[in-house]
């Protein structure tokens, strides 16, 4: 070995060129739906033919008795990691808590020892590309957690894992589910943290220097933080939705309270700038531009 590549998954705007070039053809919201279930990964994207929709590839992939991504998961880290048994130990720990676990926290989920040897599985994990380490905001580094970041590592512990041989059309019943909602809305949240450059070039801050955390406090959760030297803290609220999204007057005093106790909590002297993320904006009534500072499509996500 002469030297090391570290790889990264294609971006939506890739994945896109991809599908053109192969002629296969997708809307950018359907792009996003494939991308929180495979990710950006090249070899997973080449596996898809075109003419069908996006239930019926994952569907074909994932869970029919011949799918090709049927293996995958004991196949990948089988072939990249000796003992993959406690990798996927630390893997399922973190796909059971979306906002991530200390060091501390999957010693206890995946009763590991504690020592050098599990140090070096979340630093290979990390390295990887399967895992993130992230501060909190306002948080140390001692403090740091951990969070499962591989698209399809953490589609397979929430479905795939959990599907039976008999239901091959797994995934298309399921597409209308409350677990289907509560992953989609953490897996696009994902995506938009895995695209922060095109976020931050969305938002006319690209050249400006930025930290990026997660904050998280009783009674609310914020998953992207960006603080910026120019005096201001973007807060983001992110929403994966088939439609305009709606705030109306109950989630506006929800939008309210968050952004409250943010102030309230961090005691910061910085303007405090919500952001929403949405698939295809916000439906204008009173409330949409009530407490927002800006709103980001995800077409801006393919820049």
């Amino acid at each position: 070995v002469t030297s090391h590549i570290q790889l990264h998954p294609f971006t939506l705007k890739e994945c896109e060129e991809f599908f053109q070039h192969k002629k296969i053809v997708f809307n950018r919201y359907q792009i996003v739906q494939i991308y929180m279930c495979l990710g950006g990964i090249p070899y997973y994207l080449d596996l898809i033919k075109k003419g069908k929709s996006t239930a019926q590839v994952i569907n074909d992939l994932c869970f029919s008795a011949n799918g090709k991504l049927k293996n995958e998961f004991q196949n990948l880290y089988g072939s990249l990691f000796k003992k993959e048994a406690n990798y996927i130990k630390i893997v399922e720990a973190l796909a059971a808590k979306n906002i991530g676990l200390s060091r501390e926290e999957i010693l206890k989920f995946s009763k590991l020892p504690n020592g050098g040897g599990t140090t070096r599985m979340l630093d290979e994990l990390e390295q990887s590309g399967f895992i993130r380490k992230y501060s909190g905001y306002g948080k140390s580094i001692r403090n740091s957690l951990y969070q499962l970041s591989d698209f399809f590592s953490m589609f397979y512990v929430k479905f795939m894992k959990k599907s039976t041989s008999s239901d091959i059309q797994f995934w298309l019943n399921s597409a209308d589910s409350a677990a289907y909602r509560n992953w989609a809305g953490y897996a696009f949240e994902k995506v938009c943290i895995y695209h922060e450059k095109q976020i931050k070039m969305a938002l006319g801050i690209a050249a400006v220097q930025t930290q990026t955390y997660a904050w998280q406090t009783n009674g609310a959760q914020i998953d992207l933080v960006i603080e910026r030297r120019d005096g201001i803290i973007n807060i983001f609220e992110i929403k994966f939705s088939i439609n305009e999204f709606l705030i109306d007057k109950k989630y506006d005093a929800t939008l309210r309270n968050k952004l409250g106790l943010f102030k309230q909590v961090t005691n910061t002297k910085k303007a405090v700038h919500l952001v929403m993320i949405t698939t295809y904006g916000i439906k204008e009534n009173e409330y949409a531009h009530a407490v927002l500072q800006n709103s980001i499509t995800i077409n801006r996500l393919f820049k």
